[in-house]
């Protein structure tokens, strides 16, 4: 790497080094910042608060390399299918450390949950018992499973990424009266020999910044626990909190501590189970999104340019095929200048708008609406931060277009962990 060089640099490596060695769009992940996050989590919660665990969110970012990085950390791992959950086994990742999570698992995802040895199954409809059972039966094993509830609460983010209020596809309602989803789902946990329910598992939505909903989740959550115990007679041993810590757009601002989230969760469960008379369960959390999107970046090379009375046009040689997020639900984002990272925006004409966008053939395909830029020409790299959640993991061949590379960094050294999808990737499994 040249000392000289004014480029932006992530974990240690030129940018503009990056771009022409591994080519564009490209994923670069700072495996530094994925490990201060866990260490973080270890010292404010594992260490904290005994009996504890914590579960990557694999459907943020998953990869082999990634499942191990996990692994090396000490942490579990949250998968929600058939893909993932193999990914992590072929990383060798130890099943018990694996929750299988989602609301439509087939038979086969179950099989393979079962057959692998997972830790818990996270039941999300009643249908699921059965399912579990029979293979639990067949492969001689009692598994053990939590059940999803959606505690009623809308949380305070974009409706697509809200996941407990009353309504939502995720989970059974809190309702525990004869008849009910739920009370069936304990009592037929409580009869069956291949069956443990451990406990109760919820999550209220994603890239939250305030405590107040998680908190009124959790109040609603106790109540639960505490009919569970008086009605049915069921003890929940262990907690899952779910994820969605929020994660800030610009490494310039400081990331949101795991302290904020999980301080005054624990201290509420443990002091309300102590006004119950109740046993505090061990808890759970799933983070996801926290630990790797202000870890990753995506740089782009721009294509052209176009300068139109109200609008100006920064066109970049990927889009919404590699990052679908703010056509999905408005994603916010910013972006850099690799040759000159902190150079001041252009004013473009008094103000005009800018707008990221990428290749793909639809209006919706933007990647950032008034960005603030500096002037660029063809060519030339620009960076778009906290990158690192849901952007591979959601990527698509959409228009055909290749799927980029990911690049691990730290230290000044570069690691490819996934190759850029060639022309004859595209065409795998097509028979013409």
């Amino acid at each position: 790497m040249n000392s000289e060089s004014t480029n932006l640099t992530w974990g240690g490596v030129d940018c503009q080094e990056l771009a022409e060695e591994f080519g564009t769009p490209l994923y670069v992940y700072d495996t530094s910042i994925i490990k201060a996050r866990c260490r973080e989590l270890r010292e404010t919660f594992l260490e904290r608060w005994p009996g504890s665990k914590v579960r990557y969110a694999g459907k943020a970012f998953l990869t082999r390399s990634m499942s191990k990085l996990i692994q090396s950390e000490g942490l579990g791992l949250d998968v929600v299918s058939l893909g993932e959950l193999y990914t992590a086994l072929s990383a060798g990742f130890p099943p018990e450390e694996i929750e299988m999570n989602g609301n439509a698992k087939s038979r086969e995802e179950i099989s393979l949950a079962v057959r692998s040895g997972v830790g818990r199954i996270i039941v999300d409809h009643p249908d699921e018992l059965k399912t579990i059972e029979f293979f639990a039966r067949e492969f001689n094993r009692v598994q053990k499973i939590f059940i999803r509830v959606a505690p009623g609460v809308d949380a305070h983010t974009h409706a697509y990424i809200s996941t407990g209020q009353t309504g939502s596809k995720f989970g059974f309602p809190l309702e525990i009266s004869e008849g009910s989803m739920l009370r069936y789902a304990v009592e037929y946990a409580a009869r069956s020999e291949y069956l443990d329910l451990r406990g109760i598992h919820f999550h209220v939505g994603s890239q939250l910044f305030d405590t107040q909903d998680y908190l009124k989740s959790l109040e609603k959550i106790i109540e639960l626990i505490k009919d569970l115990k008086e009605q049915l007679n069921f003890t929940t041993h262990e907690l899952n909190l779910g994820g969605g810590f929020g994660a800030v757009i610009n490494p310039s601002v400081p990331h949101v501590p795991s302290e904020k989230f999980t301080e005054p969760m624990m201290k509420l469960l443990r002091a309300s189970c102590k006004d119950f008379g109740l046993e505090v369960p061990a808890a759970i959390i799933e983070p996801g999104r926290w630990i790797i999107s202000e870890a990753g970046i995506t740089i782009y090379r721009v294509e052209n340019i176009k300068e139109l009375p109200k609008v100006t046009y920064i066109a970049v040689d990927g889009g919404m095929a590699d990052n679908p997020r703010y056509a999905l639900y408005q994603a916010e984002y910013e972006a850099v200048a690799v040759k000159a990272p902190n150079a001041p925006a252009y004013d473009r004409d008094g103000g005009t708008k800018v707008s990221v966008v990428g290749k793909c053939c639809e209006s919706g395909d933007i990647l950032i609406e008034n960005a603030r830029l500096p002037w660029l020409e063809a060519g030339d790299l620009i960076a778009l931060y906290n990158s690192g959640a849901y952007t591979f993991s959601m990527s698509s061949t959409y228009n055909k277009l290749q799927r980029p590379a990911v690049v691990f960094v730290e230290d000044g050294e570069a690691r490819l962990v996934v190759e850029r999808q060639s022309l004859e990737d595209l065409l795998r499994g097509d028979r013409g």
